[in-house]
């Protein structure tokens, strides 16, 4: 119990009864039937079952043959998932991404920026996402840990003290099953607390906002309307868009605007903004900590509802910046200060 108080407190730091009727004869006089259809009923649940699951293996496979693009060198990206982690660890949980390039510059760079913050803690490696875990692994050979795989290691090493730091922008739906899965190897550690998501605060707000407008000062020239892709969320936490385009407008930036590919703003709100604002060129650049899949295709792909195309075939002259915000250095400091947080908690 105390080990799970512990757990809650560190959360806390970013916060069947059968009936049967009829005789005898008529039940066994029925029960032939029943069973034969029902195991043929289970034998064509197992066989659609096995097809779709060689259906999806094969997808993943053609998608491997086809992907004719560069993502730069897998080897050179530190996996972290080493053992003789001593007594204190530094979780970092990532959603991912198979971009070899931006995931060394982005979650590694993150990762590199913890351990020189903490020398005292192993930092190692987990990603949510298994689908990207499994890509990269056959493509590149190379695995990563998901988040058993990362907590298990953590276990087996003997780490008494568990500090977790997620690299997502908010606390969302995903940000929110972590805590389940953490939660449910508690008793495996000493302690365990959690670092919180970029955009927690009002001031992780204010020096997120400071930080995107500073990195793209060069092309805010008047003419053109610097777009911020999100990816966007089902959840409440969605909100954070709409807040950072508030505060973007209100301290005068009102060239900046805000969307995201699967909620709400979407590109058309994001269009409609930029055409009433009378601008001749748009610059994309995603609001992610990573610039994977959904910035190299979403944003910046050729397809006609990619938003380079939607904003292009309005005339516009476009220029994608394709970099994450983990290649940021006063993004990463906010992680830093949230993990330092986390850990102060515990001591």
């Amino acid at each position: 119990m105390k080990k799970i108080l512990a757990f809650l407190l560190g959360l806390a730091c970013v916060t069947a009864s059968f009936a049967s009727c009829g005789s005898t004869e008529s039940s066994e006089s029925n029960s032939e039937p029943e069973t034969e259809s029902t195991t043929a009923a289970e034998e064509e649940e197992a066989e659609e079952t096995t097809a779709e699951e060689t259906t999806e293996s094969a997808e993943a496979e053609e998608e491997d043959d086809e992907e004719n693009y560069d993502t730069g060198d897998a080897s050179l990206d530190n996996i972290r998932n080493q053992d003789e982690i001593g007594e204190n660890e530094l979780l970092v949980l990532s959603f991912g991404t198979s971009y070899n390039d931006s995931r060394r510059l982005t979650i590694g760079a993150i990762e590199e920026a913890l351990e020189k913050a903490f020398p005292d803690y192993s930092v190692r490696r987990g990603f949510t996402a298994n689908i990207i875990i499994d890509h990269v692994e056959r493509r590149d050979g190379i695995h990563i840990d998901d988040i058993d795989e990362a907590l298990k290691r953590a276990v087996d090493n003997g780490v008494k003290n568990l500090v977790v730091q997620p690299t997502h922008l908010m606390n969302g739906l995903e940000y929110d099953e972590l805590y389940e899965k953490v939660g449910s190897y508690s008793d495996s550690f000493d302690k365990v607390v959690f670092g919180e998501p970029l955009l927690t605060s009002d001031d992780d707000f204010k020096r997120v906002e400071n930080a995107i407008v500073n990195w793209t000062s060069e092309y805010d020239d008047g003419k053109t309307a610097i777009c911020f892709m999100g990816h966007g969320t089902e959840a409440a936490s969605n909100s954070v868009y709409s807040k950072m385009q508030d505060m973007l407008t209100a301290d005068g930036h009102t060239n900046y605007f805000v969307g995201t590919v699967e909620a709400e703003p979407s590109v058309e709100d994001v269009l409609e903004k930029v055409k009433a604002g009378g601008y001749e060129k748009v610059v994309l650049e995603p609001l992610m900590v990573v610039a994977g899949d959904h910035a190299n295709n979403d944003m910046a792909g050729d397809e006609e509802d990619s938003w380079k195309s939607v904003f292009e075939a309005e005339g516009y002259e476009v220029e994608c910046l394709l970099r994450g915000l983990g290649e940021n250095e006063d993004i990463r400091k906010i992680y830093v200060e949230h993990a330092q947080k986390a850990i102060d908690s515990i001591k």
